[in-house]
């Protein structure tokens, strides 16, 4: 009976490690992103921190669409043939994006009522 080497396969000899930069514990960082921007924070922080929080977020998300683009771009060229990272990329950058927006959008609602105050 032949016995086949998966890792040979895929041109790796560590399959673990192809998946140590997509875990889902840096998803962790954009939830406490999200509670300081959203007002879920801590009742002391100052618009420095939720504004450089927001930045942060905004980093992130453009992290993830740069690793997503590069991927893209390896499998295009034929440098990697596992469309597994791909996918994983791509929709860590769409779930970043989404919700980049949707934390922007509630800002200028919130913005939107502010300006709406009549004092």
């Amino acid at each position: 009976m032949m016995s086949i080497d998966v890792n040979s396969l895929l041109g790796t000899s560590n399959i673990s490690s192809l998946y140590t930069d997509y875990s889902t514990s840096s998803l962790r960082g954009i939830f406490d992103d999200y509670s300081k921007v959203s007002g879920f924070g801590t009742s002391d922080d100052t618009f420095e921190n939720v504004f450089q929080s927001a930045l942060n977020l905004v980093e992130q998300t453009n992290e993830y669409s740069n690793i997503a683009e590069q991927e893209e771009l390896n499998y295009a060229m034929g440098l990697s043939e596992d469309t597994h990272t791909l996918m994983i990329a791509q929709s860590k950058a769409n779930s970043s994006l989404m919700f980049t927006v949707s934390v922007r959008d509630a800002v200028i609602d919130a913005y939107k009522e502010i300006m709406n105050m009549q004092f």
